[in-house]
């Protein structure tokens, strides 16, 4: 049986030169590797400790939705601005190259609701740290934060030291 690593495909030099790529796809198009990576995520996470599944546009929404069917909670999407069509609240954060806002529901969140994060890549953590800040406005609690990939020489763990964090696979490198 293979390992979830052996199902991401490295594209060296994309986007630019350097950079080694860490292609999800390949993991999602195939039955076994699309089941692996939500079994191992869904082996991080104790169902009883949760009460719902949170996950960012758009990766966040190919592995958090069948996760949160896995382990029986609903799933709350967190989308880019102007997506989402009720009441939101919203929370600002830097990219690379500028910045970036993101959305949920003002009432998607309950208050004291325990909270699972879930998004394909941690990098540096700017963007999950967004994603807690809005949970954590709307008074939910963020119990367990998991990732497909982990890209451990950028720093993201350490940025969200605070957390109790999962990846499934971790590279060394960036």
């Amino acid at each position: 049986m293979k390992k979830l690593e052996d199902y991401i495909l490295s594209i060296p030099d994309f986007p630019e030169k350097g950079i080694i790529f860490r292609d999800i796809t390949t993991v999602v198009q195939d039955p076994d590797g699309l089941q692996t990576a939500i079994n191992t995520l869904a082996s991080f996470v104790d169902a009883d400790d949760v009460d719902v599944v949170v996950g960012p546009e758009a990766r966040g929404f190919i592995f958090g939705v069948p996760l949160a069917y896995k382990l029986k909670k609903g799933f709350v999407p967190i989308r880019k601005k102007g997506k989402l069509p009720r009441e939101t609240i919203s929370v600002s954060y830097a990219l690379e190259y500028g910045s970036a806002e993101i959305e949920i529901h003002k009432d998607a969140i309950t208050p004291g609701q325990r909270v699972v994060l879930v998004d394909d890549l941690l990098a540096t953590g700017g963007t999950m740290e967004a994603n807690i800040r809005l949970v954590e406005q709307l008074g939910g609690k963020v119990v367990k934060i998991v990732f497909l990939i982990e890209l451990a020489g950028l720093g993201g763990r350490k940025r969200l030291a605070d957390y109790n964090i999962d990846s499934a696979v971790i590279y060394e490198g960036k």
